[in-house]
């Protein structure tokens, strides 16, 4: 919080919320993605690109993040059968809203505009080509952001939005567009992956061990549900690839942050040692004989 007219006396706020994930590609790193936002818009058209698995991904990290979650279903004027899509976009929680609209005009400002009040941050997240460039340019009433149409083979995206970026509604509103995400593995999530899975949880209550791992034990509700049809072994599927996913990204995220901080308490004791064989070479010949051990060993170096 800047002071201008005591700027010492500035503090950096705590944040509310943070979106991340584990980084792509090789190299055992966390990635940023978000922060302070109030909702999270998960963006998803009605087309073969649809997946309920990849807005899973996205419902877990706004659950964990503490944001509200709200699917949008876009291109509703374009498919044969939109219903199919929004109830399987509802399917995914009984806690996430699903809005199906159609991106362009007015729709946006109707459909969203309970969330979109002032004061408060929205965040449009999704693969490329899904519309949020084209929401976020229906809530600011402009066509200041580029948009591009999806390729017509496999109805993905073009990757048009290079970077996030963060605009202001009229009455008072923020808007973060993100960049489609090709890659979005989870870390540090497990409690957003029992929150959206929350039916699993509740069923796995009354499973007869406490350590029960929902395979093949005697006395397991979660698969007897399964057995029954009241779970979608699908679903469940996806729930243990989540939990595996998240778990290992998180041990391996662990292990890099206490190789660092290891890398890092070695590269200052190595500092320190140099800066007090330097300052014992500026010492007289006679001075450094005795004076300490590092300086004995500068003398011998």
């Amino acid at each position: 919080m800047l002071k201008p007219s005591c700027p010492q006396s500035s503090r950096v706020l705590e944040r509310t919320s943070l979106i991340k994930r584990r980084a792509p590609g090789t190299d055992r790193q966390e990635q940023l993605i978000a922060a302070n936002i109030d909702t999270a818009f998960i963006v998803t058209s009605c087309n073969q690109d649809f997946k309920v698995a990849r807005l899973e991904r996205y419902a877990a990290l706004a659950f964990e993040a503490g944001i509200t979650p709200v699917i949008v279903v876009t291109e509703t004027d374009l498919a044969t059968d939109p219903q199919s899509y929004t109830d399987a976009a509802r399917a995914v929680s009984e806690m996430i809203e699903v809005v199906a609209l159609d991106a362009r005009g007015s729709a946006p400002r109707k459909h969203l505009s309970s969330w979109c009040r002032s004061g408060k941050t929205v965040a449009f997240l999704g693969s490329s080509g899904v519309g949020k460039s084209t929401l976020t340019n229906a809530l600011l009433e402009s066509q200041s952001i580029e948009t591009q149409a999806i390729r017509e083979d496999d109805a993905k995206g073009r990757h048009t939005t290079k970077r996030r970026e963060l605009h202001a509604m009229p009455n008072g509103c923020l808007i973060l567009d993100t960049p489609g995400m090709r890659e979005l593995q989870l870390t540090d999530a497990a409690d957003g992956i029992n929150d959206l899975f929350a039916d699993i949880q509740e069923l796995a209550a009354g499973c007869r061990f406490n350590d029960c791992q929902h395979e093949t034990e005697p006395g397991c509700a979660v698969l007897k549900a399964v057995e029954q049809g009241t779970l979608d072994a699908v679903r469940l599927g996806r729930w243990r690839k989540l939990l595996a996913e998240d778990a290992f990204n998180s041990a391996s995220l662990a292990e890099r942050r206490s190789r660092d901080k290891a890398f890092g308490k070695m590269v200052r004791g190595v500092k320190k040692h140099r800066d007090v064989r330097r300052k014992c070479r500026r010492l007289p010949v006679g001075e450094r004989i005795g004076r300490d051990t590092h300086c004995q060993r500068s003398k011998q170096d």
